[in-house]
């Protein structure tokens, strides 16, 4: 089964918008979100169904859909729940490529020993980083690629969501170890057109497949 992994270097820097873009354009794609972390008011899945447009059968539902909106091992936990690797293996009904999205970034605690990155590294899948354009994103975002790089995992893309910074831009170019770089606007409306829109303006060197 081929796929890809949309990581991010924190919450709430865009992994959704990104996941949901190439989900909406990867030919027959699926967007699952192995551990949804609060489902109020809505849900990542249910924010991806509004923003792309895709059929229900199209968005594969959680591993696990947790109430609490804190770190994985955290929500578990106040339900009862350990997250296991048995429970994180991708749904069967998938008859294309998955776009996967993590929650957080990838040394979140899934569970007492493991992390979001152990899930990227058994399902071998690439990964996109999305990462802010804001102070503070060159250190976060070295990091995360030399996390993934070092379980051998291959970076797809990284992605640069919110207004560009030329000089933060110009350093990871330089210093990403050559990860295809990719630069989005903030995007002012989130629906099934201005994707497709924001896909053909920024997203024609993403590599799918």
């Amino acid at each position: 089964m081929s796929g890809l992994f949309v990581t991010g270097t924190d919450t709430d820097v865009g992994k959704t918008v990104v996941a949901a873009l190439v989900a909406q354009n990867w030919p027959r794609a699926h967007y699952w979100k192995p551990i949804q972390c609060g489902t109020e008011p809505s849900t990542d899945r249910a924010e991806v169904a509004r923003m792309t447009g895709l059929p229900p059968e199209r968005l594969l539902p959680e591993a696990y859909r947790l109430r609490l909106p804190q770190s994985p091992h955290v929500a578990a936990a106040a339900e009862g729940i350990t997250i296991t690797r048995a429970g994180l293996l991708p749904p069967p009904a998938a008859d294309g490529p998955i776009v996967a999205e993590g929650a957080g970034g990838v040394m979140v605690p899934l569970n007492a020993g493991q992390s979001m990155l152990d899930l990227m590294t058994w399902l071998a899948w690439p990964v996109a980083v999305v990462a802010r354009t804001q102070l503070g994103t060159i250190n976060h975002t070295l990091l995360t690629l030399a996390a993934l790089r070092a379980r051998g995992l291959r970076v797809a893309a990284l992605v640069l969501n919110g207004e560009p910074v030329a000089t933060t831009t110009a350093t990871l170019r330089a210093r990403a170890g050559g990860a295809r770089l990719i630069e989005l606007p903030r995007l002012e409306r989130l629906a099934p057109e201005t994707l497709r829109a924001a896909w053909a303006a920024h997203f024609q060197e993403f590599p799918l497949g």
